[in-house]
């Protein structure tokens, strides 16, 4: 078996989703495999990520992101390195192995929670079959294929390659990278879970605050002297008002609300 197979096999494969001669015609461009990364279950072994070019940004904008997001990948959540591929026909894509399958579904719960994080200015692609590299796009004639991360400034611009890239450097970029496990994909999932919470935590704060700003007032603050204070604090008052007359009492206000659960 080619050292390129063994490597596609090894991270990014369900069991049986391709036979070895299918695979080896798919790589060398004879055929090109509508490989499904999803098992007939729903279940995956790979995360693919797009970066495409992003309409009215500076020349170059999605790799950047992608470089951020492969960092904050190994930084931020502490999961392995990923494979960089270049697409056949716009942007790049990061690839993420799973050592056991997932549900596809939670695997793109993980996806969406990582672009509200890190890449918001790209849209959800949803529903586009990823190319496995490396292949033929036939109606290109371009080949996508895996790159050296180093190297990927250099292909900005460049719809996919225009000759196959050599099965041995293929391989290479594959050999050294490891799955993800299970209790560190579930730790990286509860680090987005919380990112995403805690950043729409101070504005729904801030809202729940105002609507019961009054009710806090009422149930913390001693009776207002006279109508014009009550018209300050129960009509007309900011937030700041409301929080500098409690101080005013030694009174330290808490304002609490609940998240709704996720789904």
């Amino acid at each position: 078996m080619l050292k390129l197979i063994q490597e596609l096999m090894r991270l990014y494969l369900p069991e049986g989703a391709v036979t070895e001669e299918a695979l080896q015609a798919h790589i060398l461009g004879q055929q090109t495999l509508p490989v499904d990364i999803t098992t007939s279950g729903g279940l995956t072994r790979a995360i693919v990520i797009p970066f495409h070019r992003i309409p009215k940004h500076e020349e170059g904008r999605h790799w950047t992101l992608l470089c951020e997001v492969a960092h904050a990948l190994q930084a931020d959540l502490d999961l392995p390195a990923p494979a960089v591929s270049i697409a056949s026909v716009d942007g790049f894509c990061l690839w993420l192995s799973l050592a056991v399958p997932l549900p596809s579904l939670q695997a793109g719960q993980f996806v969406e929670l990582l672009r509200q994080a890190y890449f918001p200015e790209i849209e959800p692609v949803i529903g586009t079959p990823a190319e496995l590299p490396p292949c033929l796009n036939r109606e290109t004639g371009r080949w996508t294929a895996f790159i050296n991360p180093g190297m990927g400034a250099s292909f900005i611009g460049e719809p996919g390659l225009e000759i196959a890239p050599p099965q041995a450097a293929q391989a290479a970029f594959l050999e050294g990278l490891e799955s993800i496990d299970p209790v560190s994909f579930d730790r990286a999932l509860a680090r987005l879970l919380a990112r995403t919470e805690s950043a729409s935590e101070p504005a729904q704060a801030m809202a729940t605050a105002a609507d019961e700003a009054p009710a806090v007032v009422a149930a913390n603050a001693a009776p207002p002297s006279g109508p014009a204070q009550e018209g300050l604090l129960l009509k007309d008052a900011t937030l700041e008002d409301i929080v500098r007359h409690l101080h005013a009492r030694n009174i330290e206000p808490t304002f609490r609300h609940l998240l709704p659960p996720q789904a």
